[in-house]
């Protein structure tokens, strides 16, 4: 994990300083206007620079190498000027859509300039960017422009023109990820083959150029098959499915026709589609974010949870697969990779976008570094920051426009409404000054204890039931017992919890009654937000240990007195779990031990609860403190006949 707290230490991190000119130095490239406050500049109408200025201009950009020597220009005093910030690059970003508002928002925290270009005047970023270009990044002259005023150029859409691009960087212009990148991102047949040569699991494809073709395709490969625009294919666009031959031909239209470019992929019968962002630094470090569970909506991202509710072994070969394929790739940057789980447990590489990416936004919210904080970083040459989630869960949920015009505004903002009422919501919202249906217009991020929590929480803001979804808080520890007779010893672990403040639940569980029950709530547990179970154990005590081997959270025993043998046969068959299946126990019909255990396991993640659990100490050791001393005052035997 990455030590936020050495950011400014230039020695750890293994890269120099950007330079700044002198104080005295005008540059060449910014009037003081811009140097002042961010402005708009409707046509690059300034004269290209000369060589010595352009080369002046590359000084400016982070080194990310330890290898890299830049000689500072003097200032004043003989002094080489010093970055007084985390970096004096400009970022340039192509396209100033969310994405680019976001790393506006993102950068602002950083003292870091973003500049957008982007043709309309009212983009998402023209308010919150440093400097907004309006321009087409599609343009090679506006392009060209746009980077002389640039330390680093990246791109928050892949749509560009990367023939200039490719042109900037033959010139020495910083862009980042590379333009080999974006040539191969751009058209996703490229994408297909570029992975398939990187041995990346994909589904099959093919090329096809005519019905012919396109009907070879179907016989080797049956039917649905998926029918896809090598390029300009984003957010549904590009794609049609044909369910029989019969369909080709319609298909084929809707796409624009085989002049458009296009190819099928075997139909990939996925279970769950999965995606991983990944950051890769200039010095080629890679850090990858949790995996996440991505449900579309009409082809278009609608609903991101994080983490996904996937085993360990797939996430682990979901990660492993989005970082060999970002690694694959030239230029530092975030990445999303995009992925199908199918039904026997293979994980196939859909698509990857050189940008950060919907399913990426929670990580504002959920995570240490978000993904435009990182992609940020990365540019510029900074370390890369803590990629890994700070709670639990999370869920986002895209703000799609259901109708046109300001009917659509007033669902959108009904449910924002809603959103505001909920613990742990966050809405953005793009500033789109034209509704559409289906557009993207912001996204709401819950985050919370559980992924059943959030879940609970979203499904209250969608379908108005605010007051429900807050009429209780989500337990966090769950008191289990066989029989109603154990309650008596039980409620002492519930006295505790009261006394902390910890939600809780109390519940009969049989074992050898109502073993389904058993096990669905051990099960289900973790999801609904329990994070500690205790549960009473009469006579052969067999709940503690069945219901631990059903769930990985931690599990106490409380061995209960029964009417033979005094309790001593629970504790022993506690005590006698097999390896693998390990459950903790305190002393007979110690209920309140349990109460406090519990209570201490929840405390190594929360602050509050510690200090209450620390002020319980202190209480209870003036209580002994007090009762000593009145003992040393009065004497044992009025002590006992007061």
């Amino acid at each position: 994990m990455l030590q936020q707290s050495s950011l400014f230490a230039t020695a750890d991190f293994g890269f120099r300083p950007c330079l700044v000119l002198p104080n005295n130095t005008k540059n060449p490239f910014f009037s003081s206007s811009m140097d002042l406050k961010p402005t708009h500049t409707k046509l690059p109408t300034f004269t290209p620079a000369s060589s010595s200025s352009r080369s002046l201009n590359q000084a400016l950009a982070c080194r990310a190498s330890r290898d890299s020597h830049v000689t500072p220009p003097p200032s004043g005093d003989g002094l080489a000027a010093v970055v007084h910030g985390l970096s004096e690059t400009i970022v340039g970003v192509l396209g100033g859509g969310q994405l680019g508002r976001m790393l506006c928002q993102a950068a602002s925290q950083m003292a870091i300039k973003v500049m957008v270009l982007d043709p309309q005047e009212n983009c998402p970023a023209s308010r919150l960017a440093y400097h907004h270009m309006v321009g087409s990044f599609d343009d090679s002259a506006t392009v060209q422009e746009f980077a002389k005023r640039c330390g680093v150029l990246t791109v928050e859409i892949e749509h560009v023109d990367v023939e200039t691009l490719e042109k900037l960087e033959q010139q020495g212009v910083d862009c980042q990820p590379k333009a080999s990148t974006i040539r191969i991102i751009q058209d996703k047949y490229l994408q297909k083959i570029h992975f398939s040569r990187h041995d990346i699991p994909l589904p099959e494809f093919m090329q096809i150029d005519d019905l012919e073709g396109a009907k070879r395709a179907g016989n080797l490969f049956d039917y649905p098959l998926m029918i896809k625009s090598k390029r300009l294919a984003y957010d549904g666009r590009g794609n049609a499915v044909a369910k029989s031959e019969h369909d080709l031909s319609s298909a084929v239209t809707a796409l624009g026709g085989f002049d458009r470019g296009l190819y099928v992929e075997k139909w990939a019968p996925f279970v769950k589609e999965l995606a991983v962002i990944v950051a890769r630094g200039r010095d080629n470090s890679i850090v990858c974010y949790p995996v996440v569970e991505t449900i579309h909506k009409e082809n278009i991202c609608h609903i991101v949870k994080a983490p996904a509710n996937v085993p360990w072994k797939i996430r682990k070969l979901a990660t492993d697969i989005a970082s060999r394929a970002v690694s694959s790739l030239e230029g530092a940057g975030v990445f999303a990779v995009e992925l199908f789980l199918t039904e026997d447990d293979q994980i196939l590489l859909n698509e990857v976008a050189p940008r950060p990416h919907n399913s990426g936004h929670h990580t504002i919210e959920s995570c240490y570094t978000s993904q435009y904080e990182q992609h940020l970083r990365a540019v510029v040459g900074l370390p890369l920051g803590d990629p890994s989630m700070k709670t639990p869960a999370a869920i986002m949920y895209n703000l799609l426009g259901e109708d046109e015009g300001e009917a659509g505004f007033h669902l959108a903002h009904q449910v924002i409404g809603r959103a505001l009422s909920i613990p742990g919501a966050t809405v953005h919202w793009y500033d789109k000054p034209d509704m559409r249906k289906q557009r993207k217009m912001g996204h709401i991020t819950i985050v919370g204890p559980s992924m059943g929590n959030v879940e609970k929480a979203l499904d209250s803001m969608l379908n108005d039931k605010i007051s429900d979804s807050q009429s209780a808080a989500t337990p966090r520890v769950g008191i289990i017992m066989g029989s109603d007779s154990d309650l008596p010893v039980m409620k002492d672990a519930a006295k505790v919890l009261i006394m902390f403040e910890v939600p809780h639940e109390v519940r009969i569980v049989s074992a050898h009654r109502t073993p389904d029950w058993m096990h669905s709530y051990a099960l289900s547990a973790q999801e609904r937000g329990i994070q500690v179970i205790i549960a009473g154990a009469g006579g052969a005590a067999h709940l503690p240990g069945m219901v631990a081997a059903s769930t990985p959270l931690p599990v106490i025993g409380v061995p209960v007195r029964a009417s033979t043998l005094d309790g001593v046969d629970s504790v022993l068959s506690i005590l006698q779990m097999p390896r693998g299946v390990p459950v903790a126990t305190v002393a007979i019909n110690n209920a309140t031990n349990a109460g406090l255990l519990a209570a201490r396991m929840l405390a190594v993640c929360d602050a509050d609860l510690l200090a209450r659990i620390s002020q319980y100490q202190e209480d209870t050791k003036s209580e002994v403190l007090a009762k000593d001393e009145k003992l040393q005052k009065v004497g044992w035997e009025s002590y006992l006949n007061p």
